[in-house]
């Protein structure tokens, strides 16, 4: 039987994929540009030479536009590969256009694929989310290939949800497994999380 917690991420989750695919399409590109510009700062304010992040499905926040950018200025940038296991292996990004369908439907890189303990290397880590709230909980899409990353890692570097605006909420259903996150990049601003991951 499901927890009522789990009850309600899943109601949340409907919802909020609902309100996603609402979207038009110049909400859609201003929001690109919006997250580009604040990753760009993000990774600018952490001297991060090397990052993990998403290719964003079509309607998620859109990272192409900072992932091209961040290529283009030699930041190394590790693309996760979702795994059968519940682990996610990672591939360094060099074309973001050049991707193939993963589990569950996700775009992913085809270049060469490194284990999951690839990621311990990154300076910052770019994440996707449902949803945030204030005290850094992170609404995921269920599945638990971040949290379990997240959870695994000896030494993680700062996390940063990738939502929009409107998905930063006062609180949210929180379990046991649930990962915290250290800040949220919206499409306007970047919010950190002084006492999210301790």
């Amino acid at each position: 039987m499901r927890s009522e917690a789990e009850q309600q991420k899943r109601a949340l989750r409907a919802e909020l994929r609902e309100r996603r695919q609402l979207l038009s399409e110049p909400q859609r590109d201003d929001a690109a540009s919006g997250i580009a510009e604040q990753l760009d700062a993000l990774v600018a304010a952490h001297n991060a030479q090397s990052v993990s992040c998403f290719l964003s499905t079509t309607t998620e926040p859109d990272t192409r536009v900072f992932l091209r950018g961040a290529i283009a200025r030699g930041v190394r940038v590790l693309l996760p590969i979702t795994r059968a296991d519940g682990l996610l292996d990672w591939a360094v990004a060099d074309d973001v256009d050049d991707v193939a369908e993963g589990l569950f439907g996700l775009p992913e890189p085809t270049t060469e694929v490194l284990g999951p303990i690839a990621v311990n290397d990154v300076d910052l880590m770019i994440i996707p989310a449902a949803a945030i709230d204030s005290s850094g909980t992170r609404l995921g899409w269920g599945r638990g290939y971040f949290d379990k990353t997240i959870g695994s890692m000896e030494k993680c570097p700062p996390v940063y949800a990738v939502i929009y605006d409107s998905e930063v909420l006062d609180s949210l259903p929180r379990e046991l497994h649930d990962q915290p996150v250290d800040g949220v990049i919206t499409p306007t601003q970047t919010i950190t999380l002084s006492s999210a991951r301790n």
